[in-house]
């Protein structure tokens, strides 16, 4: 019956209210049942999740317009300080709706037989942290996306700290350090622009996204300037960007393998939104003036951490070092401040959480039944889990962005947008990304695609190396993480961890075969981010020989698109 009774607002309002308040009911289920129930009732409560998002998805009625829905006034909450419960999402927020309640249950999955000790507060933190991850991704407010942005922390901290290896406490006290203070610095940007609209304007304190988006984009360049450097300065902690991405390798390599997942695959995806939904919009002229810096620590973090990854025995961190690499390309890709850039950035987000939460998946697998994760003591498991190789295989190509699968799609058009941003070319955007960027980002893929096929050799194929009785005692997790852990015949995949892995496999196929339709989904949200710099560029070019060819050339080719309005 979908939506037939109802209002579509109220109803898409309802769904909204319930991805919210589904997986808070959940959590709190969970410590009121037996520890044997609770993984059950966990996943139960994400499946219920899954069902309400799907809803949500076929329901939503902007997926080709970019427009956010619903748009409707939102419930005051604080009124003295302007902040509402507002919500509503655009096509690129459902997606990543989608994301979440599709890797939250596969992520409890892989962990039933893993995690042995204190269940009730290891599924009910998962739930906790997808609501807070639903609250960000449809918050129409600031403040409201801050709570959910910041809560996902308290979660993500007790998983590693609980439930993570023998170094888990100085991981999660890093994590929250350099988490808590990153998000710090975006909240001061989003209080200078609310005090500076109810300022200028003479009306009280809003923390609307839409109100601060237009404020924003009236101020001098010289103020965007230090806006911008303070939104995005907090969420690149979070992405990570280099220099401030330590906290990450260690957080996984200390994380159960749930707890990774939801890592790769959700909360750092966040940061990402965040600079997509805020620091763009918000502050242009100074995203304009930064793309220099950024820019360059997107490229040496992209080429620093292949590096790195050469280097890496663990095959836990060498996968987290690849993400920060991967994140690096979809945000040099967003900071090219054209539409094929901007959508590869986005593209990219879906696809890294696609095929890195299944890397992640394979590995704790196989960690669930050696209890190591190094490449020198264990390797060759072709030959005793062929089927788990496969899943392996295929999940690494994804990564490695292997024509046919998703990888593919997003590097392609992140590369493209890099290339074609260079002023001096007629579809090319005002800034210093171009040819060289695009060069230097595809050598360093280059770099990435041998490390992974490197690790394939020793890992999957090649003679077969098994750790004595089954496990490398010096890297097992801890008193609280994978309980078993005796001597046991290894075994290859089960029912059940098939079925956590497969929809992951069956969307990086499927992206990759067929990706217009998550395109045109995709495109519309794209321009509308870029539509503010579209003006830029024409005043840009003004003063250039050839202006008006160079202008028409450009505007023919995003003002279509863009022009159906500015952000929502």
């Amino acid at each position: 019956m979908g939506c037939m009774g109802l209002a579509l607002g109220r109803c898409l309002v309802t769904l909204a209210v319930l991805l919210i308040v589904l997986p808070l009911a959940g959590a709190i289920l969970c410590f009121g049942v037996s520890e044997r129930a609770a993984k059950t009732v966990g996943l139960i409560a994400s499946l219920a999740v899954l069902a309400v998002a799907t809803l949500l998805a076929f329901e939503f009625p902007a997926w080709t317009t970019g427009a956010f829905w619903p748009n409707e006034e939102g419930w005051k909450l604080f009124t003295a300080f302007g902040v509402e419960f507002r919500l509503g999402t655009d096509a690129v927020g459902v997606l990543l709706i989608v994301l979440t309640a599709v890797l939250i249950p596969c992520s409890m999955l892989v962990s039933f037989s893993a995690i042995t000790q204190r269940q009730r507060g290891f599924y009910a933190q998962f739930l906790f942290m997808e609501s807070a991850v639903m609250l960000a991704f449809l918050a129409r407010d600031v403040i409201l996306f801050y709570i959910g942005y910041e809560f996902t922390l308290v979660p993500l901290f007790l998983i590693v700290a609980i439930w993570g290896g023998h170094d888990r406490r100085p991981a999660a006290i890093k994590l929250w350090v350099y988490s808590f203070v990153g998000s710090v610095i975006s909240l001061v940007g989003f209080i200078y622009l609310a005090a500076g609209h109810a300022t200028d304007t003479g009306t009280p304190i809003n923390f609307g996204v839409q109100t601060l988006v237009e404020y924003g984009q009236t101020l001098p360049a010289s103020t965007q300037w230090w806006v911008f450097l303070a939104i995005m300065g907090g969420f690149a902690v979070k992405v990570p960007f280099v220099p401030v991405h330590s906290w990450l390798p260690l957080a996984h390599g200390e994380a159960p393998t749930a707890g990774s997942v939801v890592l790769a695959g959700i909360v750092i995806k966040i940061g990402q939104y965040g600079a997509l939904r805020f620091a763009f919009p918000m502050a242009p002229e100074g995203a304009l003036a930064l793309a220099p810096f950024f820019a360059a620590l997107a490229l040496i973090g992209i080429l620093g951490m292949s590096l790195v990854c050469w280097v890496q025995n663990d095959v836990k961190r060498l996968v987290a070092y690849s993400s920060i690499a991967h994140m690096g390309l979809a945000l040099l890709a967003m900071f090219a401040f054209n539409v094929v850039g901007m959508e590869g950035g986005i593209l990219y987000m879906v696809n890294h959480g696609l095929s890195t939460a299944g890397m992640f998946m394979c590995i704790g697998i196989m960690y669930e039944r050696y209890h190591t994760k190094d490449m020198e003591v264990v390797g060759g498991l072709m030959q005793r889990m062929p089927i788990w190789s496969v899943f392996m295989v295929f999940f690494a190509m994804a990564s490695l962005a292997l024509p046919g699968l998703n990888g593919f799609v997003s590097e392609f058009l992140c590369l493209l947008g890099i290339y074609t941003a260079d002023a001096g070319m007629k579809t090319g955007f005002p800034g210093i990304l171009g040819p060289t960027y695009a060069f230097l980002a595809a050598l360093a893929l280059v770099l990435g695609a041998l490390y992974v096929l490197r690790m394939l050799q020793k890992f999957v194929f090649g003679p077969l190396r098994e750790p004595s009785h089954g496990h490398g005692g010096h890297d097992s997790h801890g008193p609280h993480g994978h309980g078993n852990h005796a001597a046991h015949a290894i075994h290859d995949l089960n029912f059940r961890e098939i079925v956590a892995m497969a929809p992951l496999a069956i969307a990086c196929l499927v992206i990759g075969i067929w990706p217009k339709p998550i395109l045109n989904v995709i495109e519309p949200c794209a321009a509308n981010v870029v539509a503010p710099y579209v003006k830029l560029i024409e005043r840009d070019l003004a003063n250039r020989p050839r202006a008006a060819a160079d202008v028409d050339a450009i505007t023919a080719t995003t003002a279509p698109t863009a022009a159906k309005g500015a952000i929502q």
